[in-house]
């Protein structure tokens, strides 16, 4: 274990729940496994599951969201981590562990943290997303612009709680490379950040919330432009 330790995951899981991720060899409780059993035989009764919880069934709309809930807590450990001390956790589908509790959302456990330079988060990230999008694509018809549309909606949400209270540029320079010209996350929408006011982002799909019953839109969604 080298920068990423209890003490640092300890500091950021003050920041708020997607930030949370206990690490060490015994696990939190049981019945945690490897995100990519989440991502193989796992995901259909997970997406179910996400679906009868919002009421729409284990289509599109359960598939969607269940994406975005693990891309925005993949993202808020990396940035928090970055925030923290310029090191981010290795996220790989093999290396983060997850379970599911009857009453609550996912959680996240790191059993034996390995740092990375805070400039691969984004390859870190979205490799580990990249396996979970084949499988919503094939299963249940979730298309790239969306997922895409996702991943950078959770970046910016997390960014969001993060710099309101850790201070530091850092998770910012890191959202910012991802979303521009050029970046992994190019073309999936605006974003701006403002020193002292915060950060916007319109993205340029829609997460299908919508269609949740009584969801609404969301902040950043392209139909409030439309």
């Amino acid at each position: 274990m080298d920068f990423v330790t209890a003490d640092v995951l300890r500091q950021l899981a003050a920041v708020g729940p997607f930030f949370t991720a206990p690490c060490g060899k015994e696990p939190p409780g049981p019945g945690f496994r490897p995100l990519a059993s989440l991502y193989g035989e796992q995901l259909e009764p997970y997406v179910a599951e996400v679906g009868r919880r919002l009421g729409t069934g284990p289509g599109r709309v359960a598939a969607s969201t269940a994406q975005l809930g693990i891309a925005s807590r993949l993202w808020s450990l990396g940035l928090g981590c970055a925030a923290l001390g310029g090191r981010v956790p290795d996220l790989s589908a093999d290396r983060v562990w997850w379970r599911l509790p009857a009453a609550g959302s996912l959680e996240l456990w790191l059993p034996d943290p390995v740092d990375l330079a805070a400039e691969r988060l984004g390859e870190n990230v979205l490799g580990n997303l990249a396996v979970l999008d084949a499988g919503l694509r094939e299963r249940f018809g979730v298309s790239p612009k969306v997922l895409r549309g996702n991943a950078a909606s959770g970046l910016v949400g997390s960014l969001r709680v993060l710099i309101d209270r850790v201070e530091g540029d850092t998770a910012v320079a890191l959202a910012a490379a991802l979303l521009a010209e050029g970046g992994a996350l190019a073309g999936t929408g605006t974003f701006v950040h403002e020193p002292g006011l915060g950060v916007a982002f319109v993205r340029r799909s829609c997460c299908l919330y919508y269609k949740v019953p009584g969801g609404g839109l969301c902040g950043d969604c392209v139909l409030r432009t439309r």
